[in-house]
């Protein structure tokens, strides 16, 4: 096929311990559909990077790049692949220059997993809500601060937002594959590749993240999507009618759902959540109590003092203190 008759050109970044699942449900789908054809396929991609070294995934198999870093405008898309835990190293000011120069060419840029980091620590994504997995919130947004939670979604597996797409992982990474391939090839082709890997793609936006570990995973989309939003606006205490509003149920609806679910009601649940924000920030963090009661939505710090104790039954000093925490801590 005649380098103009590619329809959509797509360079994967692999970072450091990525998940290979991500890339996989990317490259699986691109490879079928290239076979469907006698000819090239209508899709471009290559592993790209700034040596030529192989990337070792998570799971410990090495990528070797098949090309360096080179022109980023050769791509419609750039996916940088990250892995399911928080980045150790900082991406090289290679990478993090290449990137910017993609975003001011107008190319799309993609976050999988905690690539979504390294977009930001490239100064791409701001302005743009961007989805952040749950289990890594408190840590993007300690180092990230600049992104508010009306910009965070911690509730849904992806976000799509104009010239940039972010995916926390898991099987809505092939349905983001699905929806870029849609805009370039025809819908029958990209059935028949997924019938051919066994996979029923859904939709993202229907999708909802994992829920916290004391939350049954069982439990009804509305719960889940619930406890998410309250780790999302921790910070902001939001209140019932809000927080219902969200979910398209009356206040009474979610009281209840709670209740019969979680054995408790929104409200306390997000107490819960504002003090274990808050034990993880004392430890975590060198800010002070003060800062750390504003933080998570506490009127001050006596306020959040007192809650503190009734809960861990330490106040924050003597928690930040203490070496080994008690049993009952986040």
């Amino acid at each position: 096929m005649a380098p103009d008759a590619i329809s959509v050109r797509l360079g994967f970044v692999l970072l450091p311990q990525f998940a290979l699942g991500a890339f996989a449900a990317f490259a699986d789908l691109l490879g079928l559909l290239d076979a469907q054809t006698d000819t090239p396929g209508p899709c471009s991609w290559e592993v790209v990077a700034d040596t030529l070294i192989p990337v070792r995934c998570a799971s410990g198999v090495q990528v070797v790049p098949s090309d360096l870093l080179g022109d980023p405008l050769r791509f419609d898309y750039i996916v940088v692949v990250g892995g399911p835990q928080q980045p150790q190293d900082p991406p090289g000011p290679a990478l993090l220059a290449w990137l910017r120069q993609a975003a001011r060419g107008g190319r799309r840029l993609v976050g999988l997993c905690n690539g979504v980091f390294t977009l930001a620590q490239a100064g791409v994504m701001a302005g743009h809500r961007l989805s952040v997995s749950s289990s890594l919130y408190r840590e993007f947004t300690e180092r990230y601060p600049a992104f508010g939670p009306d910009e965070l979604v911690t509730d849904q597996p992806a976000a799509f937002d104009r010239r940039r797409i972010s995916c926390v992982g898991g099987p809505a990474v092939t349905d983001v594959a699905v929806r870029i391939l849609s805009r370039y090839l025809p819908q029958a082709d990209i059935r028949r590749a997924l019938r051919l890997l066994q996979i029923q793609a859904g939709e993202p936006h229907r999708q909802v993240q994992p829920p916290p570990p004391d939350v049954p995973a069982d439990s009804p989309p509305a719960v889940r999507r619930a406890v998410l939003l309250i780790q999302q606006y921790a910070g902001q205490a939001l209140g019932l009618d809000d927080l219902a509003g969200r979910l398209g149920l009356s206040p009474r609806q979610l009281q209840r759902l709670f209740r019969q679910h979680l054995g408790t009601t929104p409200q306390a649940y997000a107490r819960i959540v504002r003090l274990r924000l808050a034990a993880w920030m004392l430890r975590q963090t060198d800010k002070s109590i003060a800062a750390v009661a504003s933080d998570c939505g506490f009127a001050d710090a006596a306020h959040m003092g007192r809650s503190f104790r009734a809960e861990y039954g330490l106040s924050p000093g003597v928690w930040r203190r203490q070496a080994d925490p008690p049993k009952n801590t986040v």
